[in-house]
């Protein structure tokens, strides 16, 4: 577990000041005692943040990343990601809510499976606010009916990926909190092997979440764009057979009480055709961008 290049700790930060120097007082010597490398990506923080990763910039494989302003949160993943050098990366939140000691269950969990992600669950917490508990569980619901889901977690924020798997396919993933949910949903789509491991989680030390409802939207909208890029029939199929329904049980009767073929039928019919066309049209360029890839 001790090896050269085996695993680097991954920690986005925005904005967390007062958070921390509470995790790096815990992580740096964590890193150092297991012998893996610490990556910080700074997005574009105006609160201080700096000066208190430039106190730790001596020490051996801590490396700080900056960016000029505010990507994003997945834009930060991104770049910590892209630096990382080890077979193996743990991405934590710099809110403090993670412990540190259950990497080692993800690491022993992702050797002893061979896998290519394991998802730090937080399955049976008590989320902090009812309308983020609705929210994910939405987005679970959501994610489930487009595409086989075997994750209970899907935007847990602590995750064990293969590096190069990672490098791969996060061009797919956006630079938002949605990163979290649709990096999962690329693995598991593209067949590799995804599993669970139980985590626990505590409440936020100090700072506050910038997490909000536009984010459970824009987690939504992508799960719909990754679903189309992958399996575009799943959303096409279902809206075209659905307009075909409704212009049937509309359109028969007037039929059949002598008023023929309505205007609102025709429309209905030429729309599920559409729809159905589009969705054929949409899995071949699905088909040719795996072939290419």
């Amino acid at each position: 577990m001790k090896e050269e290049k085996l695993l680097t700790i991954i920690v986005p930060s925005f904005n967390e000041v007062q958070s921390l120097p509470l995790l790096l007082k815990e992580l740096v010597p964590f890193c150092k005692e297991r012998n893996w490398s610490m990556i910080v990506v700074d997005d574009g923080s105006n609160d201080g943040s700096k000066e208190i990763l430039n106190r730790y910039k001596e020490h051996e494989k801590f490396c700080v990343i900056r960016h000029k302003l505010n990507k994003g949160y997945g834009a930060a993943l991104k770049s910590g990601l892209l630096a990382c050098e080890t077979q193996y990366a743990v991405t934590i939140d710099a809110d403090g809510q993670h412990f540190l000691e259950d990497t080692d269950k993800l690491l022993t969990c992702m050797t002893y499976n061979d896998a290519d992600m394991v998802v730090g669950s937080r399955k049976g917490s008590v989320s902090r606010s009812s309308y983020r508990g609705m929210g994910k569980s939405l987005i679970r619901f959501l994610a489930k009916m487009l595409m086989p889901v075997p994750i209970h977690d899907l935007n847990s924020g602590m995750k064990i990926y293969r590096t190069d798997l990672a490098k791969k396919y996060i061009h797919l993933a956006p630079d938002t909190f949605a990163f979290s949910d649709i990096i999962t949903l690329i693995f598991i789509n593209n067949r590799h092997l995804v599993l669970e491991e139980p985590i626990r989680i505590r409440e936020r030390k100090a700072g506050s979440s910038t997490i909000s409802l536009q984010t459970a939207f824009q987690t939504i909208m992508e799960i719909i764009n990754i679903v189309i890029l992958f399996n575009p029939m799943k959303i096409f199929l279902p809206v075209s057979l659905l307009c075909f329904l409704v212009t049937f049980l509309w359109g028969i009767p007037l039929i059949i009480s002598g008023h023929g073929v309505s205007a609102g039928t025709l429309l209905g019919l030429i729309s599920g055709l559409i729809f159905f066309l589009l969705g054929l049209i949409a899995e071949q360029l699905s088909l040719i961008r795996r072939m290419n890839r």
